[in-house]
């Protein structure tokens, strides 16, 4: 077993060092991670689901959580994926087919990124409902993005309370992925205000925008 203390790292670094000690890793095995927040929990066990490998968490005590995670080799396949990363356009090519299979070829290019609740400089009331009007938009175009980045005072965008909230599940609900920083979430007191789409961790949003072949920033 290898252990992993990620107690006091903020996002994305447990995630990164959960990632590195599998590589160290030469086939199958376990390896237990200590994390200080719900937060980094959550993103180790979206990352454990996503690569398929066995997982399970618990909460020790006040401010510290335990994450199981067992990489087995399921014909070699499993633990070799870790160890030697495939190139960056077959990586890319390998994440939109695990991630938006149902999603329209003409779609799987385009991220949106919105790190504001505001859209544009000036007057807030003004940008509120330009924002507002940006995502209804989006879900009027014939071609959807494959998924939409909400970062910093953006993530209040997908929480309890927001105007957007409908045009942001109706996008979901055409495969859409949401996904809000973590990171962002805690500093605003936001932890259990989500209403749409999942929480994710910096390391998922740069992977995220480096494999994307247009990005769009209102």
């Amino acid at each position: 077993m290898i252990t992993v203390n990620a107690m006091g790292d903020a996002c994305p670094i447990p995630v990164v060092k959960t990632k590195n000690a599998i590589k160290e890793m030469n086939g199958s095995g376990t390896v237990e991670i200590f994390v200080d927040n719900e937060i980094a929990v959550q993103n180790l066990v979206k990352m454990a689901t996503q690569k398929k490998y066995g997982v399970k968490s618990e909460k020790i005590e006040e401010q510290k959580f335990r994450v199981v995670m067992t990489i087995k080799d399921a014909d070699g396949n499993e633990a070799e994926q870790d160890k030697e990363q495939p190139s960056a356009p077959e990586q890319g090519k390998t994440a939109v087919q695990e991630c938006v299979t149902c999603i329209p070829d003409g779609r799987r290019d385009t991220v949106v990124v919105i790190s504001s609740r505001y859209m544009g400089d000036g007057d807030e009331q003004l940008g509120r409902i330009l924002m507002k009007g940006f995502i209804f938009a989006l879900t009027q175009q014939e071609e959807l993005p494959s998924a939409i980045l909400f970062y910093n005072s953006g993530a209040f965008l997908t929480c309890e309370e927001s105007p957007e909230l409908e045009d942001l599940k109706t996008l979901e609900s055409q495969g859409v992925e949401i996904m809000t920083c973590g990171t962002c979430m805690n500093h605003y007191g936001l932890n259990d205000s989500l209403k749409v789409g999942s929480v994710t961790n910096m390391y998922a949003i740069v992977e995220t925008m480096m494999q994307a072949g247009h990005i769009v920033k209102p």
